[in-house]
Formats: C-alpha cells, sequence, structure tokens
C-alpha cells in the first residue's frame, strides 16, 4: 500500500486550490536552476520537472518560485512514516525522486481492524487530511501496483491479486517508475500505456533497448504485476510486540494518557506470557490529530513482564514529556528489547540474596527512569592490572560491553590476600610524593604528601606490577614497572604508595634519563 503527498513549500496559503495561481520549487544544481516540484496550475502550463528555472519563466513570466529544500522534506516525510505506524507497524518511505515521494504501509492482514480495505483507505485520507497533508492512497497486492494506483489510478484505487493486469492496463507507462530514459525509448516505439507492454515477450522487450534500460523496464513490470517480489526496508524495524488503542475522542491531558496506558500494558502484556518473553526496553508512542508523533521510553535491567512496574518506570520517566497538542487519538506501546523470562528456583538459602538482587536492580530501574540512563552507571572490569584502569563505567542499564581488543587479561588476584589487597579509594590521577628510602628497593621511611610529612612505622611490599608497552601513557612518557607498598605512619594512617621505575634497570643514572618518582594511589579506612 502506498500514500503519496506532496509538500507545498513557502508558498501561498494553499497552493493545490483550484484558483492558485503556478508555483514551482526551484532547486540548485550544477546545470542551473531548475524545477523541483509544480503545483497542479503549474503543470498545465506545460512546465515539466527538470525544466530550468530561465526557460519556465520564459514560459511563464508571472510563475512564482520558492526555493525547494529536499532534506527537510525527506525529514518531514520520515516523522510522518512514524505517524503511519498508527495504521502499520511496517512502513517505508518512497525512495522516489524529489516530487514524488509517498509512504508504502504494509497492511497484511489488518485491513479489518478497519473495517475493510475500502473503510481503510478513506480513514488514511480522512485522517491525513485532518492533519492538513493532501494525500491519496490505494492498495494492491505489491508496492508497485499501489505506487501506480495511488499516482495515476483515478478510476481503480483498489486491486486484488486476480484483477490486477487489469485495474493497471490503462494507466501510463510512467506509473511502472521507471527512469526518464526509458520512459523515452518507450514511446518512440508507442508503448504508451502498460497494457501494450503485456502481449511483447520478454526477452525481446529488454533487447530493444540501449543501455539496459529494457531490463529495468521488464522488472519493473513484473514487480507491479507480482510477478517479481519487491524488498521494502522499514523506516524502523517493526516490533515483534505491540499494543495499539485508538480512541474516539482525543486525549488532551497527561491524566487521560495514564488513566489508558494499564489498559495497553496489559495487552502486551499478556501477548509476551503467551511467548515466555518479557521486555527490558518499552516505548509509549502517541499519535497526534495533527500529523506528529511524540514518544518516551523506559529501559530495565533485566526483562520484567509487571505492568505495576512498567507504569511505574513511565511515571518516573515522566508521561508530561509527551506534548498532546491539539489531541492524541491513539497510543501504541512497543516492547523494543524482548527477552525470555524464566522462572528460577532458588534454595531458602539464597531467598534474601534473590530479594536483595530484585530490589537492587528494581532501585536502578527507577534511578534511571528518574535521572537519565547516564547518570545511574555501574563499574565493570577492562582487562588491565594497571588500578586505574582497571575498570571502566558505564550505564547501568547499558548491556556488558565486550572486552577491547588487544588487551591482556589482569593476573589472578586471591581475595583472601591481604598482600593483594586494594584500598577503597584511590586517587586519579596518583598524586606525586617525596620521599626517604633506601636504594634500591627498600620502602619508604618517611614521606610528604600535600605539604605534610609523615613518618612510617610499617611498612608491606613490594607488589610489582609490570608495565603495558602496549599502551602509551598520555603524556607521551615510557612505560615503566611500578613497586606498590602499602604505609602505615605513626598516626595510624593507612596509604598505598608505589615507585614507578626501577634502578639499575630502567634508570642507570644518565644525564638524559627520569629517575624512579614517588606517588600516593590510594588510603585504607
Amino acid at each position: 500500500m502506498t500514500v503519496w503527498a506532496r509538500s507545498a513549500g513557502p508558498a501561498t496559503p494553499d497552493p493545490l486550490a483550484a484558483d492558485a495561481g503556478p508555483l514551482a520549487l526551484i532547486l540548485r544544481t550544477a546545470r542551473g536552476a531548475i524545477l523541483h516540484a509544480l503545483n497542479p496550475a503549474a503543470r498545465a502550463l506545460n512546465l515539466s520537472r527538470g525544466q530550468t528555472q530561465a526557460d519556465a519563466l520564459a514560459m511563464v513570466p508571472h510563475l512564482a518560485c520558492h526555493p525547494a529544500d529536499p532534506a527537510a522534506d525527506q525529514r518531514a516525510l520520515e516523522a510522518l512514516a512514524v505517524w503511519g505506524e498508527r495504521w502499520s507497524p511496517a512502513v517505508t518511505v518512497d525512495p522516489s525522486d524529489g516530487g514524488l515521494e509517498g509512504l508504502f504501509l504494509d497492511l497484511t492482514g489488518a485491513t479489518h481492524l478497519f473495517g475493510g480495505e475500502d473503510a481503510a483507505i478513506a480513514r488514511i485520507e480522512q485522517r491525513l487530511a485532518a492533519a492538513g497533508i493532501r494525500g491519496r492512497a490505494a492498495m494492491a497486492p505489491g508496492p508497485g501496483a499501489a505506487w501506480a494506483l495511488a499516482r495515476y489510478g483515478h478510476a481503480t484505487r483498489i486491486a486484488t491479486d486476480a484483477d490486477v493486469r487489469e485495474a493497471l492496463a490503462p494507466l501510463p507507462v510512467e506509473a511502472l517508475r521507471i527512469d526518464d530514459a526509458a520512459l523515452k525509448q518507450t514511446r518512440r516505439f508507442g508503448l504508451k500505456r502498460i497494457g501494450d507492454l503485456y502481449p511483447m515477450p520478454r526477452a525481446g522487450l529488454a533487447r530493444r533497448f540501449r543501455d539496459g534500460a529494457g531490463v529495468g523496464l521488464v522488472r519493473r513490470l513484473d514487480q507491479a504485476l507480482g510477478l517479481t517480489a519487491e524488498a521494502l526496508i522499514p523506516t524502523r524495524a517493526p516490533p515483534r510486540y505491540r499494543g495499539w488503542e485508538a480512541y474516539a475522542d482525543p486525549l488532551t491531558d497527561t491524566a487521560g494518557i495514564e488513566a489508558r496506558l494499564p489498559g495497553l500494558a496489559d495487552s502486551l502484556a499478556r501477548s509476551m506470557e503467551g511467548d515466555g518473553q518479557g521486555a527490558r526496553a518499552l516505548t509509549l508512542t502517541a499519535f497526534r490529530v495533527d500529523g506528529r508523533t511524540r514518544a518516551v521510553s523506559v529501559r530495565m535491567g533485566r526483562a520484567l513482564r509487571d505492568v505495576s512496574i512498567w507504569m511505574r518506570l513511565f511515571r518516573e520517566t515522566g508521561l508530561e514529556r509527551i506534548d498532546p497538542g491539539f489531541g492524541i487519538d491513539a497510543l501504541m506501546l512497543t516492547a523494543d528489547l524482548a527477552e525470555p523470562l524464566v522462572a528460577r528456583q532458588v534454595d531458602m538459602g539464597e531467598a534474601d540474596q534473590a530479594r536483595h538482587a530484585e530490589g537492587l536492580a528494581a532501585l536502578i530501574d527507577r534511578l534511571s527512569a528518574r535521572l537519565g540512563e547516564a547518570s545511574v552507571r555501574v563499574a565493570e572490569p577492562d582487562g588491565s592490572w594497571i588500578p586505574e584502569r582497571a575498570e571502566r563505567w558505564r550505564p547501568a542499564l547499558a548491556p556488558r560491553a565486550a572486552p577491547r581488543p588487544g588487551r591482556a587479561s589482569p593476573p589472578a588476584e586471591g581475595a583472601s590476600d591481604p598482600r593483594r589487597a586494594r584500598p577503597l579509594l584511590l586517587l586519579d590521577p596518583p598524586e606525586p610524593v617525596e620521599v626517604v628510602a633506601g636504594l634500591p628497593d627498600r620502602p619508604p621511611a618517611q614521606f610528604t604528601w600535600r605539604r605534610v610529612l609523615r613518618k612510617v612505622s610499617r611498612a608491606d611490599g613490594p607488589e610489582r606490577l609490570s608495565p603495558e608497552w602496549w599502551r602509551p601513557r598520555p603524556d607521551g612518557r615510557l612505560a615503566r614497572t611500578r613497586d606498590y607498598y602499602r604505609i602505615e605512619d605513626d598516626q595510624g594512617l593507612r596509604y598505598w604508595l608505589f615507585r614507578e621505575g626501577l634502578y639499575g634497570v630502567e634508570y642507570t643514572g644518565a644525564k638524559d634519563e627520569r629517575p624512579p618518582s614517588w606517588w600516593m594511589h590510594g588510603m585504607f579506612p
């Protein structure tokens, strides 16, 4: 199915009205300014798309010209495609040249939801007209036939497998979406109607044209007749699960949306329950009467099918973000990410841990919904044994990232080994300290940090960490070995210091060498 609508641009209030003057949208190209789109009054004066502006003004001096904006037209068409999901989950923007834009809607097996094929077409055109969009809809077994009937089928709006050949026969050959070269050659051979192509052998028809134009003509003809399949890529991937409701009286406030959301959520949960699925991401889309859509999304750290939790997350995210405009006449709730939801049996001793994990997941979901996903983050290992590189932060609801290529796995560290204990507080970056220590690898006897002299009473170490030679330092200096020491001063405070560099190995006393240095990296409780 296809819906066709043309953009009028910044011109008269209604350039498509019967009494409107000739108007054209101008596009700047390498060959100069050309006509990009025309209203009916301009076409009635024998102007055509692709014609230069100078020639057009010579023919029609009073032609109103305005600049075209194809990029804005494309954005508007994509926004309209999202709005078209009120009728079909699979909506594709027509890839035709400028001036022939439209939408393809796949209504296979869904016309009964709108009262049949005739009622579906009438409803689509009425909704477009109510939104201020001039459009014409047609329905056929394939996209090619629907495209032709929407633009050129004035007598027939609906075609079936049985009568599609008859419906397309009287239409002009340009209804096959062929290029200008093929169109010019078909007219030269006297082939003006699609029906003129039926009796001709396919192989002979393909050979009769130059530069392969005949092959394209035959392919388009077979696509229109349903003999060759045509793949369409929807603007947005169709959701596997969705709930949809339309309302005779448009919703005008947030309270109305919140009152109808539980019914949508319950319908979606039932459809997912039948397949044993749960949702990790949901999107509520509101279809406004002015042809626009507004949406709000929530994400969860684990698959859920609990409607009460869904409702709480949408409230935390803020349903008031949906601007109803002049009214919302349809709502759609989709599961953007679904995962199997399998019941898990736990031992009695693990029940408390399971409840704690569920409570923590619910808290993360609520905080992410209220503060934003980027504001709630968790740490995960990053494949490095250098302490400040050993972890990275990611949004709590984002999937766990795969290990980065080229990283070595950190050495195994026993959690019960006190020599490998890590402080709870790490300084990033480490701060320099002045140390008095015996050479070459004795622990500090005293050190000065933040202008305070501290005397060492006890020390443990070293714990040696080899440099990651494959990763250059941000400051361009050569990576060196680190020796870490656990230090306790005379006041009972404990620190984690390291010496960067080895005497006699990484430093020999040469003039251009950098001597080993000491750094404060963290504090123990």
